[in-house]
């Protein structure tokens, strides 16, 4: 029994030697975060697109990424790592990992809000401050009517000019569509002008047509009559 005794005290004191070692080795694992691949699909809310381009970013660890062209992306965060998703006209949307993940990835998809933004309104105006606009202003003098004749308002010319150059109207431009979508429904159902129908040698009806004036003699030499 005391021999017993004796080996037993042995296997109990490395026993407690060797969790005394592995302590502070496990309670270091127990303080390292654990990896996690962020992997994820960023769309808009009405139309569920990808997003192409928005920012992945991680603000503590200062990394982060984009997605690709259909809204995919994929970053390895740590757990308890807050994210930060945003692009431009959408709000910013946030994930935080759980700090107890027990999984090595973590997939979301992000539906991104509009941010409307208006803007302030901006003047531009053609001199470097306002006080040069106002003496430019008070020194302009307008055109009156007595500067010019009405002859030279209709001049010929002038009028000629204006012909040639102002384009078509909204209204012109509807004439002249609907025209040629008449004329080539017209074409199709037989009734419009077609290379055949103008050219009278392609045309079947002109050759009926002097068939039947050589059958009835009218191109015969009349008596009396020369040519």
């Amino acid at each position: 029994m005391a021999r017993f005794r004796f080996l037993l005290i042995p296997a109990v004191v490395g026993v407690l030697l060797a969790v005394l070692l592995l302590a502070p080795g496990r309670a270091q694992a127990q303080g390292q975060r654990q990896v996690v691949q962020f992997t994820g699909i960023v769309a808009s809310g009405d139309s569920l697109l990808g997003v192409p381009g928005a920012a992945i970013f991680v603000p503590k660890a200062g990394r982060g990424t984009t997605t690709n062209p259909y809204g995919y992306f994929s970053l390895p965060v740590l757990a308890g790592d807050s994210i930060v998703i945003r692009s431009l006209g959408y709000r910013n949307q946030y994930v935080i990992i759980p700090e107890n993940y027990p999984r090595q990835s973590y997939s979301v998809i992000v539906n991104l809000k509009e941010d409307a933004t208006v803007l302030p309104e901006v003047r531009i105006f053609p001199y470097a401050t306002e006080k040069a606009f106002k003496e430019a202003f008070l020194a302009m003098k307008p055109p009156t009517e007595n500067d010019r004749t009405p002859a030279d308002k209709l001049n010929e010319q002038i009028m000629r000019r204006m012909f040639n150059t102002l384009p078509v109207t909204s209204m012109g431009n509807y004439r002249q569509t609907m025209q040629a979508q008449q004329n080539d429904q017209m074409r199709r159902m037989g009734f419009g002008a077609t290379p055949a129908t103008n050219n009278p040698l392609l045309n079947p009806f002109s050759w009926l047509q002097l068939i039947n004036q050589v059958k009835s003699g009218e191109f015969k030499k009349k008596e009396g009559v020369d040519y």
